[in-house]
């Protein structure tokens, strides 16, 4: 349908006329991705010109292609109340004008521009993530090799003696791999050298002898980065930022290129990409939109909310909440606005109620939006077991219920989502223990992911060489996930 935007996504879309700094704070549901994707075809529309570029930075590689379909879309649509006829609106060729990445895809472009100016080869070869696994998992087993007694350095004395045992057997090279990963991914995003961690080395005694134990891991997998003539995901955004921290002419030149730059789910912005992204905006014209209570990344990764919250503070930003949201009905809305309240105003611990959540409200969709709340009756809640689940007892209950909904479905596919991959380990097993056909995804690499996108993206050409009708593509074969 024709794009009529909410009251206060018209405050964003003022950004067309004002530039500068905005900051857009949106409730889950608000039309983050519409309003991103309007705004960036209007820019390219009205703005735009020669070789430049609207550039949208985004979280995930599948955001990427959603956010090139829509703004295509717009872009072969007359804007609203526009006099464009649909003949000067096909004169805009498509997938021009604009460039939609993630901040490793930014990163790649940055680096292809110059690869020199930072010692590179012409023809660099970015490391995958399955590569990468493999060379910290043999630097973190040849430490454990050297060091046999380091275990007992670490562990707690009180321990149990057999429980010691299974602990340095079973878990101690797992531990040692995700807290060099940790170490060695905080190092990259702070730019700081094995070399340079090496000078600081006397300091790690006492307590700090786990940081020795990550400095050398560090040293180990980058010697073996350097063997392969490779970088990994973490070097290009450091790399990246160093190239345009050392050629003024790369900036500037990029600077011009990319006048707009629009960036997406920006409280998963990391200390990189907001440093890289402030240089690229020297000059203004930055839109940052994202929600600021909604991220669970800061858990597993370098992003932190703050950059946003501290973005919407700052004298010079445009602060544009959106809080319409049609996507969950009228109880639970008010589910979620208090425990935003009781958070911010109640919560035992005083440093939760400081920065755990921003003070904004979830409000429903006004009359006759396109987007309705849905209809808010007792009944749609629904009470399956009226009794304490164990874990064990929730696993038997999600296998059974599989075992009787697949027969009554049998052209339909069944996904379980899990919390860990220790949890879909289990209910793999219990899957295969009632003899339930199913494919098990649980440790699948970026690599394997890329392949099957790929042959996705063929199977459904194949299937459709003409044209890309709705729904065209490839049924999942798997009967339980």
């Amino acid at each position: 349908m024709p794009f009529s935007p909410r009251p206060d996504q018209r405050k964003a879309l003022a950004f067309l006329d004002t530039g500068g700094y905005l900051g857009v704070s949106a409730v889950p549901g608000s039309g983050k991705t519409a309003i991103l994707s309007y705004l960036a075809a209007e820019l390219v529309r009205q703005l735009i010109r020669n070789e430049e570029e609207v550039l949208i930075v985004t979280f995930a590689n599948s955001a990427v292609d959603n956010f090139a379909r829509r703004i295509r879309g717009f872009l072969e649509t007359p804007a609203p109340g526009s006099a464009q006829s649909e003949h000067a609106s096909s004169l805009l060729l498509p997938d021009v004008g604009y460039r939609v990445r993630t901040l490793h895809g930014l990163a790649h472009d940055v680096l292809r521009e110059r690869p020199a100016l930072l010692g590179l080869p012409e023809d660099f070869d970015i490391v995958d993530e399955r590569v990468s696994t493999q060379l910290l998992d043999d630097a973190a087993r040849s430490w454990i090799r050297a060091n046999p007694q380091a275990f007992e350095a670490f562990a707690d004395r009180a321990l149990d003696e057999n429980y010691r045992k299974w602990l340095a057997r079973e878990k101690w090279p797992d531990l040692v791999i995700a807290v060099a990963r940790s170490f060695i991914r905080r190092a990259k995003d702070y730019q700081i050298t094995p070399a340079a961690l090496r000078e600081q080395l006397p300091h790690f005694t006492g307590a700090w002898a786990i940081g020795a134990m990550c400095l050398d891991i560090y040293e180990h997998y980058e010697r073996g980065l350097r063997y392969r003539g490779g970088l990994d995901f973490d070097d290009l955004i450091r790399l990246a930022l160093l190239g345009l921290q050392t050629d003024q002419h790369l900036l500037d030149r990029l600077r011009a290129r990319w006048p707009y730059i629009l960036e997406d789910e920006a409280q998963d912005s990391s200390f990189l990409q907001e440093k890289i992204l402030r240089l690229l905006t020297g000059k203004g014209n930055w839109v940052r939109v994202g929600d600021p209570n909604q991220s669970i990344n800061t858990t597993f990764t370098t992003s932190r909310i703050r950059y946003l919250n501290e973005f919407l503070q700052q004298p010079d930003v445009t602060a544009v909440p959106m809080v319409y949201s049609g996507r969950s009905n009228r109880r639970i809305i008010a589910l979620a606005n208090y425990l935003i309240d009781w958070t911010v105003a109640e919560h035992p611990n005083p440093e939760v109620r400081a920065s755990a959540f921003r003070p904004q409200h979830i409000e429903p969709t006004p009359p006759d939006d396109p987007q309705p709340n849905p209809i808010d009756a007792p009944d749609d809640i629904v009470m399956l077991y009226n009794e304490p689940l164990s874990p064990e007892k929730e696993l038997d209950l999600v296998v059974k219920s599989i075992g009787r909904w697949l027969p009554q479905h049998p052209d339909r596919t069944c996904a379980v989502l899990v919390p860990d991959n220790r949890r879909g380990d289990k209910i793999s097993e219990a899957l295969e223990a009632a003899q339930i056909p199913h494919d098990d995804q649980l440790r699948s690499t970026v690599t394997t992911r890329a392949a099957a996108k790929a042959l996705g993206h063929l199977l459904r050409y194949l299937a459709a060489p003409l044209g890309r009708p709705a729904g065209a593509g490839v049924q999942s074969v798997g009967r339980a996930l």
